[in-house]
């Protein structure tokens, strides 16, 4: 099964997965917004700083779910 494949997979079937999928999502689309708005004060760069962190913990327990799926791999 390829990755696109599992990915797939574990949208539809995987609730923890879908999860963390829609909040990388949205903290992308924040991400954009944020860095279209021009000049950043502390506070907006506090957020982008906090939402890169979140996206990559959000990235993180993606791939691990991903790992843990693939077929042979015991947990």
């Amino acid at each position: 099964m390829d990755q696109e494949t599992l990915i797939e997979r574990l949208t539809a079937e995987n609730e923890e997965f879908r999860r963390l999928r829609s909040e990388h999502q949205a903290h992308d689309q924040e991400l954009e917004a944020l860095r279209r708005t021009g000049p950043l004060s502390a506070d907006q760069q506090w957020r982008m700083s906090e939402l890169k962190k979140l996206k990559l913990m959000a990235k993180d327990r993606m791939e691990a779910i991903i790992r843990h799926a693939r077929p042979g791999v015991t947990a």
